[in-house]
């Protein structure tokens, strides 16, 4: 049985191509742009400093002037050991903090919104 090519792209067009895991990557992507939206969104309205390691409060609200110090008081350290590495991403780029320097008040840098300080004992 012979089928005219034009009735294959017919049936093509009108079933869709689009495969399971296709359509799961899709929607999952369209997700995470969902989620992203609603996190810029949330930051203009209430912009934040966000922190990884030992802290209690992952989020602090930023405010005019917040310095490393204040914010890392406001997010609680919680390990019983000095920390030894401190980072800022600000914009996808990596600045390392002296630990020892911000710890004698020699250093302490102010915080933008939507900076993420990274804390490691």
């Amino acid at each position: 049985m012979k089928i005219a090519p034009g009735i294959l792209l017919l049936a093509l067009a009108l079933t869709g191509c689009v495969t399971k895991a296709t359509a799961r990557r899709e929607a999952e992507k369209a997700f995470v742009e969902a989620q992203q939206r609603e996190q810029a969104e949330q930051e203009r309205q209430h912009p934040s400093v966000w922190f990884r390691g030992e802290v209690r409060n992952q989020r602090v609200p930023w405010t005019e002037g917040l310095t490393l110090a204040q914010a890392l008081l406001a997010a609680q350290y919680t390990s019983n050991w000095d920390p030894h590495l401190i980072t800022v991403t600000r914009q996808g780029e990596v600045h390392p903090v002296n630990a020892r320097r911000l710890m004698r008040g020699q250093e302490d840098p102010l915080l933008e919104p939507g900076d993420v300080v990274e804390v490691h004992h």
